[in-house]
């Protein structure tokens, strides 16, 4: 369906869970990942959203958790707040427990080719994650084409997954995503029996709209109309923080 033009209605915490997205919808889309500017407000916002929904708060990123870590600032990730990492393959419960994935057998040889592949062309850039590896196009819109398709290719030769979202392309294990990780916390305490809300920009995003949907809750889009399972929709990660704001405030 086509995300409803309107903005959501006020968050009431009673009853409710929160998962939110990282990238282009806490923070705004840079360049380069590690060139994000992370809002001064953010991380006394969180706390403050974890305490009204009773720790029933939860990031899903595409980013690793040790990434996460960096820019949040370690406490965020301790008691309270849930975070998961790598499209679902890392997750940190509210307790600090850490469920970490071991690396498949072909990545080794899968990050080498890609940092000779990105080597070779300028305004690309190499991410690596625990159990995967990013190429970023954002600094060669034009090289897309390109990096699909070697991408494409060695996910084949060395029997990984392909993720595709903004400007990046990830190899990964197959299975878990974002909705495997929105499902797993649902079933934790203090989770369980909640109804999921989850706010995200990117098709990376969708499993986590279609799950929280399926659990009784529902979608937020960040971003230009498109074709999603989200509900709702906010225009920018600025009016992401307002209407957190206000959810915040009580």
């Amino acid at each position: 369906m086509i995300a409803e033009p309107n903005a959501p209605p006020p968050f009431s915490p009673a009853g409710a869970a929160l998962f939110l997205d990282f990238d282009g919808t806490l923070v705004e889309l840079a360049e380069a990942p590690d060139l994000i500017d992370v809002p001064a407000a953010l991380p006394g916002l969180l706390a403050r959203l974890s305490e009204r929904l009773g720790g029933r708060l939860a990031i899903l990123s595409g980013r690793s958790l040790d990434d996460l870590d960096r820019h949040l600032g370690r406490h965020i990730g301790g008691p309270g707040i849930a975070l998961s990492g790598s499209h679902g393959l890392e997750l940190r419960l509210p307790d600090g427990r850490t469920l970490t994935p071991n690396a498949p057998d072909g990545l080794p040889a899968a990050r080498a080719e890609v940092a000779r592949f990105a080597a070779g062309q300028e305004g690309l850039l190499v991410e690596e994650k625990p159990a995967g590896i990013a190429l970023h196009y954002r600094r060669a819109p034009e090289r897309e084409a390109s990096v699909a398709a070697f991408l494409s290719e060695l996910a084949e030769r060395t029997n990984l997954g392909l993720q595709h979202g903004k400007m990046v392309i990830e190899l990964r294990p197959h299975g878990a995503d974002k909705g495997d990780a929105l499902r797993l916390l649902m079933a934790e305490p203090p989770f369980v029996g909640a109804r999921p809300w989850f706010v995200g920009d990117d098709l990376t995003d969708e499993d986590a709209f279609a799950a929280a949907a399926a659990l009784g809750g529902a979608g937020i889009l960040v971003g230009a109309p498109r074709r999603t399972a989200a509900r709702w929709r906010l225009p920018d990660v600025a009016a992401v923080a307002r209407w957190l704001a206000e959810a915040g405030e009580g």
